[in-house]
């Protein structure tokens, strides 16, 4: 810097405190000019910045102090780019999607839940929303809705994929996952939770679905198929077995239906040009297996003009809403749809049904001895007990069983007349124990008409022993018992009549009788009586 000019004076009158101080203002100027000047250089300034020298006039004897500049801890790199607008050359992003949020997979949000929602409904149209994963399978759905509503567990639960506008619905099979079937339908589709007891009753008679003049491979033979014989040839995939016969065939676009002679095989649906003729020549194809499903109609045979009542179509998978796509089809007797639809499954999935089968009896063989098996109010109503003593004790003979069992119903007789006496309802009116116990059972479904009854009846599956009961239309008083039996709906009545004061229920004029319906269908399960066939399975409406 330049030298400061210090005027001699005595020792004792220099002002040392002055000489220091403007010495340091004479660094700080010079340091304070060199850190501009470098900054300018950094941020490319054309001008230098001159440190400005202190004026030897008089008036400015005194050098000044530098002011502190400001300095950006954090630079704006637009203006930057404006400074430098050819500093350096423009490289393209070797990685453009890491710098997007939108196209990025490690910026972009992360799935939490690989989970879907799915809405079920019940007959009474009450709706349950479950979130299942995507491996999720209808069998696996059907045993959450199980444990969710407390319904009795048993391999007849189902889900129904239901198309109201197209009128079809089908039964789900248990191995096919939930999401993928949610996938395939329309806005309007729906699943539903309901029971199907002929899902796999083929498997236990087969005979009964699969007549010997619709199998192909049975006409040939010269003796009767076994049964065990006539499953392992549809489930066997280097067999043929061919179901034939006669279909009714809804033209495409017109009302009308065309009889033609149908050949079901693993490869497709055909149809004969000429007659019953099956060369190659003479087949044409209606619909493949892969792709398609086979579905039953339910809205009547008036809406398509349909000349019976067994309607059946095929849906390919990729058709959501589309009508025209559909391959509408008609039997002639219920029997007859029950074959196509069974065989058109079977060759569809094969073995893969036969594994479904057996899963519930695997399991239950696996149950642990400390597992409590389930079992109906009858099965339990038929171990005799003695609770005399302190603890209960299983009656093993059959003849103290039998003499506590009369000695139970004397004791009940004697309470029910003793109430009677106190003032109790009279047993002949419809708030007594007798006449509406039975309203708690699944398998009464109250004031229904006929119809409905029969469309229950269908939708569960139409197998020997399906019930219920509903409340008589003709007679106030009376009950009618509806059974399925060879895939046909009868009705029974059940008449109510009094001896000694108390009101019993019987099927047989009073032959055999019970003192509620409870009682009555115990017995019937266990004994045909009068009926066709014994009660096995109960028609059952689930509340979700």
């Amino acid at each position: 810097g330049t030298p400061v000019k210090i005027e001699q004076q005595d020792h004792d009158d220099v002002d040392l405190e002055q000489l220091v101080n403007d010495m340091n203002s004479s660094m700080e100027s010079v340091y304070s000019t060199q850190t501009d000047t470098v900054h300018s250089s950094y941020l490319g300034h054309s001008r230098r910045h001159t440190p400005a020298l202190p004026s030897s006039s008089p008036s400015r004897e005194r050098l000044r102090h530098s002011q502190p500049m400001h300095i950006k801890a954090v630079r704006n790199l637009q203006e930057e780019h404006q400074l430098h607008p050819a500093s350096l050359p423009a490289i393209p992003n070797p990685f453009p999607e890491l710098c997007s949020l939108t196209g990025s997979p490690i910026l972009s949000p992360i799935q939490t839940s690989d989970n879907y929602i799915v809405k079920v409904w019940s007959e009474d149209g009450a709706g349950k929303v479950v979130e299942i994963p995507a491996d999720m399978t209808t069998r696996d759905v059907c045993q959450l809705l199980v444990y969710k509503s407390h319904c009795l567990d048993d391999s007849a639960w189902s889900l129904v994929e239901h198309h109201p506008i197209l009128g079809i619905e089908r039964c789900v099979e248990d191995h096919e996952l939930v999401v993928q079937v949610q996938a395939s339908m329309s806005g309007d589709s729906k699943f539903l939770f309901r029971k199907n007891y002929a899902k796999y009753e083929f498997f236990r008679n087969p005979l009964n679905f699969f007549p010997e003049q619709m199998v192909a491979f049975c006409q040939e033979s010269d003796g009767s198929i076994p049964p065990s014989q006539l499953l392992q040839n549809f489930l066997n995939s280097s067999s043929c077995p061919e179901i034939q016969g006669y279909l009714h065939v809804k033209e495409p676009g017109r009302k009308s239906w065309k009889k033609l002679y149908m050949f079901l095989r693993r490869s497709g649906l055909y149809y004969s040009t000429k007659g019953t003729s099956k060369e190659p020549r003479h087949l044409q194809v209606l619909s493949d297996l892969e792709d398609s499903n086979v579905f039953t109609v339910i809205t009547g045979r008036k809406l398509h003009n349909a000349p019976t009542d067994y309607q059946f179509c095929i849906k390919p998978s990729k058709v959501r809403s589309d009508c025209k796509e559909l391959k509408m089809l008609c039997a002639e007797d219920e029997q007859s749809r029950t074959c196509w639809m069974t065989a058109f499954r079977l060759f569809k999935y094969g073995i893969v049904l036969y594994q479904s089968y057996n899963v519930p009896q695997q399991r239950k063989s696996n149950l642990s001895p400390f597992t409590a098996p389930v079992r109906s109010v009858s099965e339990n109503s038929l171990v005799a007990m003695d609770f005399s003593g302190r603890t209960g004790r299983v009656i093993d003979n059959p003849i103290e069983a039998q003499s506590a069992a009369l000695e139970e119903g004397h004791t009940w007789r004697k309470r029910s007349q003793r109430m009677n006496v106190l003032g109790s309802p009279s047993p002949l009116h419809p708030s007594s124990l007798s006449t509406v116990i039975h309203r708690t059972q699944v398998w009464f479904h109250g004031r229904i008409m006929r119809e409905e009854a029969h469309k229950m009846m269908i939708q569960q599956g139409q197998v020997d022993g399906l019930f219920l009961l509903r409340d008589s239309q003709s007679n106030p008083k009376a009950f009618v018992l509806t059974l399925c039996h060879h895939q046909k709906i009868k009705h029974f009545q059940i008449l109510p009549c009094e001896e000694d004061g108390q009101v019993f229920f019987s099927l047989d004029d009073g032959a055999t009788k019970f003192t509620d319906l409870i009682h009555l269908v115990e017995f019937y399960q266990l004994n045909r009586g009068v009926l066709p066939c014994k009660l096995k399975h109960p028609c059952t409406a689930v509340a979700l």
